[in-house]
């Protein structure tokens, strides 16, 4: 029903203003991206499993893909702690536009984990967004390491949808969630244990993990709930009304949500060189067209 459709896309409109909100909470938790990200995942996947519990939904899996979902959970965790870790030490601004750059890397690595052709429009747009890239680094120099953040972030954001994208055909989308963020809490775990063992900083760590305000437990509580675990469970729940395409094409108004969301309530801190929304729009447009190119190639 048109209605039906229409409700759902409104309803993906507003997931994506969420996640674009994601990163105005990185930057008002006050607290680092490490134990931001770990008080993330694992309040995140309390939350959908009360969801599973509520669902009778099974958390049965075999030990291949349970090393599978573990290293997936790695992997996302060390992209969001780099995703909050470029916001920190640049902006909100610089972070969401270079993490545009994640299709351009899946485009390199989903010939090499699906064992396909690469396709000559996915080798012009990478050398677009290497343009952008470019423009945006020459002119905002001063936020080199936040952009190498950023960078890293797009990288392993990447690798996880290509892992995802193999198990998510067989299995349930709320188990694969849930194991990756569990798996997300105890990789952080053992590394901070590890890191305990061999600094004499402990209590300087005990205190970065448990001493926060009541502002960053609110923003944690949104970031966790609101932002990962219900965002979660929306989007998948609107894919059984509208198309992939329809649903790609609209994800890629995050970073334009997220800038603008910025701007609004951050201000001046987030005003940019003009050229940097140069490289930014090559990016973005990039990106757009390329999901363009591969529905007109779904439909040939």
């Amino acid at each position: 029903m048109p209605n039906v459709k229409l409700q759902n896309y409104l309803h993906l409109h507003f997931i994506i203003f969420i996640w674009g909100f994601t990163a105005i909470l990185g930057e008002l938790i006050t607290i680092e991206a490490l134990p931001l990200v770990w008080y993330r995942m694992l309040l995140a996947s309390g939350f959908i499993y009360l969801f599973i519990f509520a669902k009778k939904i099974s958390l049965k899996v075999s030990r291949k893909l349970f090393f599978i979902l573990f290293s997936a959970g790695t992997i996302i965790a060390l992209h969001w702690i780099a995703f909050f870790a470029a916001i920190k030490v640049s902006n909100v601004s610089i972070t969401l536009s270079v993490l545009s750059s994640g299709a351009f890397f899946t485009s390199i690595l989903e010939p090499i984990f699906y064992k396909r052709k690469l396709i000559w429009y996915e080798v012009v747009f990478g050398i677009l967004v290497i343009v952008g890239l470019y423009i945006i680094f020459k002119v905002e120099g001063d936020y080199t390491l936040g952009i190498l953040y950023a960078l890293f972030a797009a990288f392993t954001s990447s690798i996880f949808s290509l892992i995802n994208g193999k198990v998510a055909q067989q299995y349930d989308s709320s188990m694969i969630s849930f194991y990756e963020l569990l798996s997300g809490v105890i990789s952080l775990s053992l590394y901070i244990l590890v890191m305990m063992l061999f600094t004499q900083e402990k209590n300087e760590i005990v205190v970065s993990f448990f001493q926060m305000s009541t502002s960053d437990w609110v923003f944690l509580f949104l970031l966790a709930s609101v932002c990962t675990a219900y965002a979660f469970i929306g989007s998948v729940h609107v894919m059984r009304y509208l198309s992939p395409y329809t649903v790609m094409l609209t994800t890629n108004l995050e970073p334009v949500y997220g800038i603008l969301l910025a701007f609004i309530i951050f201000g001046e801190s987030e005003k940019m060189n003009p050229q940097f929304y140069y490289g930014a729009l090559i990016i973005l447009g990039t990106v757009l067209l390329n999901g363009i190119f591969k529905n007109r190639k779904g439909k040939n």
